[in-house]
């Protein structure tokens, strides 16, 4: 993590990425401008975020970290793979591509 980086939480709210504690989803009452709440070092009270915690990690930790690069490129290798190998590959080791290509995306913010 860079110390001084700025991270967007959503509706110009930013926060220096090394004083966030915690990240938690929302679960109820989740909605537009409502993904996560964002605890902060030294202040009581969670700000609420309109990002999703996955979004923030990853503004976080940069793309200097090269885990995003190595799920992209893991997300290109699935997409070229034909759809009865991948329905070979689920059905034969339980292994779901296309359930894995898109967490993949949720954990980029890319689709």
């Amino acid at each position: 993590m860079v110390p001084d980086r700025l991270v967007s939480l959503g509706f110009g709210k930013f926060v220096r990425a090394d004083k966030i504690v915690a990240l938690v989803p929302i679960e109820e009452d989740r909605g537009s401008g409502r993904r996560t709440l964002v605890y902060i070092e030294n202040i009581s009270e969670p700000l609420v975020a309109g990002r999703t915690e996955n979004t923030i990690l990853r503004d976080m930790v940069g793309p200097e970290s090269g885990y995003v690069e190595l799920l992209r490129e893991l997300q290109v290798q699935i997409g070229q793979v034909r759809p009865l190998l991948k329905s070979s590959i689920r059905s034969e080791a339980g292994l779901d591509l296309d359930r894995l290509s898109r967490r993949i995306s949720d954990l980029t913010g890319e689709q």
